[in-house]
């Protein structure tokens, strides 16, 4: 088994390690009820910072806006500013946190206590315990979406029990034929739909897209073919299903949370690595952190 499989598999045992542990610690610091909060991130940080935006803004806590940490945004008068890097090293996340307005508030999130983005921020949600050796990132984005939809509101228990069960399955998708891989979300889970995405480009360099569910009759369904897996991630139209299953397509609807989902996707990600001859664990080009001298 690959460092990455097993720290899938872990997923489980560190979702209910986060919610015994920093349930309280989350909501002090992601509600923040009224104020007006920008979250950042890069890569897999800012798919995360697009649906936790989407999650507190829905929620009814304030107006929430997501932003790469590596471009330009226009800044609007934010009350609080959340920042997301797993290794707390990520050069464009340090230069957002070091250029913003004196006065704002700054939370990071990180799953190290010493690193400099820790260091920079008023407030810190240490995740240490859903840090991850390999590259590519599983355990700390879904903790944190974990934690955030806790924070909001919701009951999150029994996603975890749903996960231990659905991962101790073997993972049900035929792989043969396939060579397009497509993620499709709508609302807080489009974030999630292209980190799916990702983990594909990421561990088997394989071809993956990701849109908003609706938005993929508008051009992309075009190349959509019997050679494509389109796997919809939370709420599925009807009759976009049907119209992709027309094109000779696979179509995934997924049953089980969007985080399990998640979970799923980072399993087929694997699969596909491993089946290609590829180490899930070293992606070609990539490191840990982007660290620019």
């Amino acid at each position: 088994m690959t460092l990455t499989s097993r720290e899938i598999a872990s997923q489980p045992a560190i979702w209910r390690q986060a919610l015994e542990s920093r349930t309280a610690r989350a909501a002090q610091l992601l509600v923040q009820p009224g104020a007006r909060m920008l979250v950042l991130g890069c890569g897999t940080s800012a798919f995360v910072a697009e649906s936790f935006a989407a999650l507190r803004e829905q929620a009814g806590f304030g107006v929430t806006d997501a932003a790469y940490a590596s471009e330009p945004w226009t800044w609007r008068d934010y009350d609080v500013v959340l920042v997301l890097s797993r290794s707390g090293t990520t050069t464009e996340v340090i230069e957002a946190l070091e250029s913003l307005p004196a006065g704002v508030r700054t939370i990071a999130v990180t799953g190290v206590a010493d690193s400099p983005v820790a260091g920079l921020a008023d407030d810190v949600l240490l995740l240490d315990f859903a840090d991850e050796e390999s590259v590519v990132q599983t355990r700390f984005p879904t903790t944190f979406l974990l934690l955030a939809r806790a924070a909001l509101g919701e009951e999150m228990g029994s996603v975890a029990a749903e996960a231990q069960t659905v991962l101790s399955r073997p993972l049900d998708i035929d792989l043969e034929g396939l060579t397009h891989f497509v993620y499709l979300g709508s609302g807080w889970t489009y974030g999630l739909a292209q980190e799916a995405a990702l983990k594909i480009r990421e561990a088997a360099q394989a071809w993956a897209e990701s849109y908003p569910m609706l938005d993929y009759r508008h051009g992309p369904l075009a190349v959509a073919d019997s050679r494509s897996l389109v796997w919809i991630i939370g709420r599925a139209e009807p009759t976009l299903v049907a119209d992709i299953e027309r094109t000779g397509a696979t179509v995934r609807v997924g049953t089980a949370d969007p985080l399990v989902e998640l979970a799923q996707a980072q399993r087929l990600a694997v699969a596909i690595a491993e089946r290609s001859g590829l180490n899930p664990d070293a992606p070609r080009h990539l490191t840990r952190s982007i660290v620019l001298s």
